[in-house]
């Protein structure tokens, strides 16, 4: 059950090498072992495009095309197309072939991404024909969008002007500001100091190529893009010369080229298409021109332009560069980039990325730890930019002391000499290689495998047109086997030499947060002011009279004939679930075991829960202060760096972490301390013995390195806050109204911050108290009381693996038995400041007054609610980034908004919902696309650990057997009457359901809720 997998034999015989099909010539064939497949590079000698097919096993079938698409500005002109070419295409015209795709495909991934460099358009199914469909639409919105026609997407994706008039005022009272779902989500991207700082560091590094510009677009520029350079700019780049497709799985390849050929890649539709564009483009320059100076353009050629050149850059030293941003004074960056070299170099850039795990991965690995030791800052992180066509890597400090920076190079340097002097620890780098063996047999890529291969070979094959470069970039097997045979000399320590202390190419960037946040939005204000000073009131009215125009096409439905030309898949093409081996539970071992029967690729994965509920309320904070620092620090046996290396060798990963499981009786919920590992099969001894010794013997006595530990933890949550604050403010929504999010709070959420920041703030007073809280916690934590065994891998591996565990070292508690008192939830109504431009929004169920036993119906309502009204009103109208509605499991149901330019307007549209939904009457075929969409959802294939972390979830939840199976039955026989039916209990939610905001002051100041206003990362209260 557990051998690798063969290569696909079915390519071998169907594309001989030099044969050609469908105008594709084969013209490269190798076999990727670490893949299991087989890779071949296919031409398209008529429209020049490039195609690698990964022939292998996989059922979750892939395609994706992308384009080389350097910027030259700051305007995110190609993330502008990135977004718009999803809005309509010739052969599609309907205005969101995207969502429709969403929601009625069986796409286990579907989305755009737009990189420093290039666009990439990658979806994947597990149905043959549905990945076809899925191909349609995205080549023909690629190749023949609709946006040569409908300006407006170009108004509604970047940028258009909207006036804000009083109502009874005239227009020239109105405040002109800008709005495009691109320019908001911007906005939010840019409030990260993160990423503020990567653009500066690229700037530094490659003042002289498209790297120095932000791909994604600045607010500050993005306005300045007109719509002939965005057609101009689509014109040049999305074209079959430059493009790169892949496919990948198991499929008959034959008839996806046969498809590209006749579809798309042929003399006839592809001139055809050319020449159709040609005509819409110029038609658009005419208009521009009219609108403009009254003149027409002569300029016939509108495809004749070359794309923007992708150049290297001469080494240069930027010794330093500082950049300000309003921020808090906690946000404070340091970072110090060196090129690696050149991307066609992969083993350099494989060791280089090896190397600085090692010298950085860790708080024990000897660059970091001496960073910290100097006491520079809070914490550092490192990265290698991998996807460039000069990868570079990147060293940040984080929570930076004023003045630090050329310290901060001067302690890496000298670090990195000592290293090449005295010889990197071999025990260190033999561990990483070893982590990274198990990654390699895991291929755990978070998505679909075909999708991150599709991005991993356009790291190679981008900046090189060889047949080898295509499978570059994803050919990792030799090369580790390469480096772990050059531990036996210097190669290390020389990389070391020249990537650091003898670069010619690298660049010192220090982030400077400054008190006046207003300085950005001032320059802006004084932007549209003079715009508008420039306008008379026909120029207004104009204004006006746009967005009147743009929101009367965002509020109109498709035609039927519009949405007929979309491909539909129906509920007879699912088939039946997908069949999981029933979860065993062995009670023969030492503690009971969930025993998971399922193929992992000869690897196993071993788990521990462990019992909270005898713990009071205020002691939670402390277990997750206690799960941060196990493997953090030192045990009995050896001290911090010995056991990092340890584990690092002998595991795939070792994490703890906690979970709170809500039982059927909504009001009770468990909370758990959970302890995961994963290794090879070759190394059971290892992963039964080394999670008992970390548990059972780590010392807490090293306050400094816990302080050192604890506020990294601090950064890492003011990050998330930053980024991902639908998820914050999900989850305090929630705590309002059930137990369960009230206990995830004190160990997780907002609550658990605020605890952390005191302790750190009174360290110094309150550190020896902390360790024999920890200690004592340990010993009352970590017995057999309660606990819960959970394994996944061959038979074979279990039997090892408990005769190693014996009875995991674990004896019964003998502390007195207590019960967990979770306090009630209430609703705090509360709004918590962050240095952000954007606001996240959430309004979650509260079981209290809301009795709704949400079930497979409402998962298709979420979906309708998401993906066609939340989308056009929030996301489309509104110009928020994300949105949607969430029903996930009994008495949960919340709306949320991502990266939205405001709060009211948004809980005004969400208050509509239930409103939207008693009258949704959509026609069958739009009906039956939202039960596709939603019983394959259910059913896309996860990979071994996921599916034991759900199935495990299932079990402590006590949800009935047979509960799957039932919320999909419901989902197949939802009717629109039956959605219907649940628009007052939608309603309710969406204007009775408790409420919470994560945004700036100034979003938060301008809403009209009574909100309590909450200073969440060390906001002045003066600013």
């Amino acid at each position: 059950m557990n051998q690798p997998t063969p290569a696909c034999e079915r390519a071998a015989t169907t594309l001989p090498l030099g044969s050609t099909v469908s105008g594709f010539t084969v013209t490269s064939k190798k076999t990727l072992a670490e893949l299991d497949a087989d890779a071949y590079v296919l031409h398209h000698r008529a429209s020049g495009a490039r195609l690698l097919y990964l022939a292998c096993e996989d059922e979750n079938k892939a395609f994706s095309i992308a384009f080389k698409t350097p910027p030259t500005d700051d305007t995110g002109v190609f993330h502008i197309l990135e977004h718009s070419v999803l809005c309509g295409s010739a052969k599609f015209p309907v205005k969101e072939p995207f969502v429709d795709l969403i929601k009625s495909s069986m796409q286990t991934f579907l989305n755009a991404m737009t990189y420093p460099d290039k666009t990439v358009y990658p979806v994947a199914s597990t149905n043959e024909q549905d990945l076809l469909n899925l191909m349609d639409v995205y080549m023909d919105a690629v190749l023949n969008p609709a946006i040569y026609t409908k300006r407006a997407i170009f108004e509604q994706e970047g940028w258009h002007y909207e006036l804000d008039v009083p109502e009874g005022a005239p227009l020239a009272a109105g405040a002109l500001r800008y709005n495009g779902v691109v320019f908001n989500e911007m906005k939010g991207a840019l409030s990260d100091p993160m990423s503020v700082l990567d653009d500066a560091v690229n700037r530094a590094l490659f003042p002289d190529t498209a790297y120095a510009c932000e791909s994604g677009g600045d607010p500050r520029a993005i306005p300045q893009l007109t719509y002939e350079q965005f057609l101009d700019t689509h014109a040049r780049h999305y074209n079959l010369a430059n493009s790169y497709i892949v496919l990948y799985g198991d499929m008959e390849v034959e008839r996806e080229l046969a498809f590209l050929d006749e579809r798309y890649l042929g003399d006839g539709p592809r001139l055809r298409d050319e020449a159709e564009r040609a005509r819409a483009l110029q038609a658009a320059r005419d208009a521009e021109a009219d609108a403009t100076s009254g003149s027409h353009s002569t300029d016939g050629a509108a495809t004749k332009g070359e794309p923007n050149p992708l150049v290297r850059q001469d080494p240069l030293v930027c010794d330093y560069e500082r950049v300000e941003m309003a921020t808090t004074p906690d946000n404070a960056l340091v970072g110090m980039a060196y090129v690696i070299g050149d991307a066609a170099d992969r083993k350099r850039l494989v060791a280089a990325d090896v190397l600085i795990d090692a010298l950085m991965g860790a708080n024990e690995a000897p660059v970091k730890k001496a960073i910290l030791a100097a006491g520079l800052g809070g914490n550092v992180v490192s990265y290698t930019s991998g996807d460039l066509l000069q990868p570079h890597t990147l060293i940040i400090l984080q929570n930076a002391k004023p003045e630090v920076a050329r310290e901060f190079r001067r302690v890496i340097e000298d670090e990195c000499l000592r290293l090449v002097k005295e010889g990197i620890p071999r025990e260190r780098l033999a561990a990483i290689l070893a982590n990274e063996e198990f990654d390699l047999r895991q291929r755990d890529y978070g998505y679909a495998d075909g999708v991150a291969l599709a991005c991993d070979a356009l790291g190679t094959w981008l900046y090189d047109d060889a047949d080898e470069a295509a499978t570059r970039g994803i050919e990792y097997g030799p090369i580790y086997e390469e480096l772990n045979r050059e531990l036996d000399g210097t190669y290390f320590e020389d990389l070391l030499r020249k990537l650091v202390l003898e670069s010619e190419h690298r660049a010192l960037v220090e982030l400077v947060p400054v008190a006046d946040d207003a300085a950005a939005s001032r320059e802006e204000e004084a932007e549209l002011a003079a715009a508008k000073a420039a306008m008379d009131d026909a120029d207004l009215q104009h204004i006006v009279e746009d967005v009147a125009a743009l929101r009367e096409r965002q509020e109109a439905e498709d035609v039927p004939e519009a949405r007929a030309t979309l491909p539909r898949l129906h509920v007879s093409d699912i088939g039946p679930a997908r069949p999981e081996p029933q979860l065993v539970i062995d009670k023969q071992t030492p503690i009971p075991c969930l025993r998971h029967d399922l193929p992992t690729h000869q690897l196993a994965y071993a788990l521990t829960y462990f019992d909270l509920s005898h713990l009071s309320f205020a002691e939670l904070p402390y277990v997750t202060v206690l799960t941060r620092l196990m493997n953090q620090l030192a045990t009995e046996r050896m001290t911090a760096g010995e056991l990092d290396s340890y584990v690092c060798a002998n595991l795939g990963f070792l994490s703890f972490t906690t979970e709170v499981a809500t039982q059927p009786n909504w009001k009770l919920a468990h909370p758990r301390l959970l302890v995961s590992a994963g290794a090879l099969s070759e190394k059971m001894d290892a992963l039964a013995r080394i999670p008992r010794e970390v548990w059972s013997e780590t010392v807490f006595e090293d306050t400094e390195r816990m302080r050192d530990v604890l506020t990294q933890t601090r950064i890492g949550m003011e990050q998330s806050f930053l980024m991902n604050g639908h998820s914050a403010a999900l989850a305090r929504a929630m705590s309002y109204g059930s137990p369960a999010a009230v206990l995830t709070q004190q160990l997780s959420g907002v609550d658990f911050y605020l605890f952390l920041r005191d302790l750190l703030d009174n360290f110094d007073d309150r550190k020896e108290g902390l360790c024999e809280t920890l200690r004592e916690l340990q010993a009352r934590i970590f017995t057999s009381t309660g606990a819960v065994a959970s394994f996944t891998g061959s038979d074979e591996d279990y039997r090892r693996y408990w005769n190693a565990a014996g009875d995991l070292g674990l004896s019964p508690r003998t502390a007195a038995t207590k019960e967990l008192y979770v306090p009630w939830p209430e609703d705090k109504r509360e709004a918590f400041i962050i240095p952000s431009d954007v606001t996240y929004l959430a309004r979650a169920c509260d079981p209290r007054t809301l009795e709704i036993e949400t079930d497979g119906t409402w998962s298709v309502a979420s979906s309708a609610l998401s993906y066609d009204y939340l989308w056009n009103e929030i996301r489309v109208k509104g110009g928020a980034y994300g949105c949607g509605f969430r029903s996930p499991s009994p008495r949960h149901a919340s709306f949320y908004t991502y990266r939205d330019p405001a709060i009211d307007p948004s809980l005004a549209r969400i208050e509509a919902a239930g409103d939207w939904l008693a009258s949704f009457d959509p026609d069958a075929d739009t009906f039956e696309g939202f039960i596709v969409s939603c019983v394959s959802g259910m059913d896309a294939p996860l990979k071994p650990y996921a599916l034991t972390k759900r199935r495990n979830a299932e079990y402590f939840c006590k949800t009935p057997s047979g509960k799957r199976a039932e919320r999909r039955q419901q989902m197949l026989e939802s009717t629109p009457d039956a959605l219907r039916a649940l628009a007052a209990d939608i309603s309710r939610i969406a204007r009775e359901a408790p409420a919470c905001v994560f945004a700036g002051r100034d979003a938060i100041e301008a809403s009209e809720v009574d909100w309590n206003v909450v200073e969440l990362m060390g906001t002045d209260d003066d600013e």
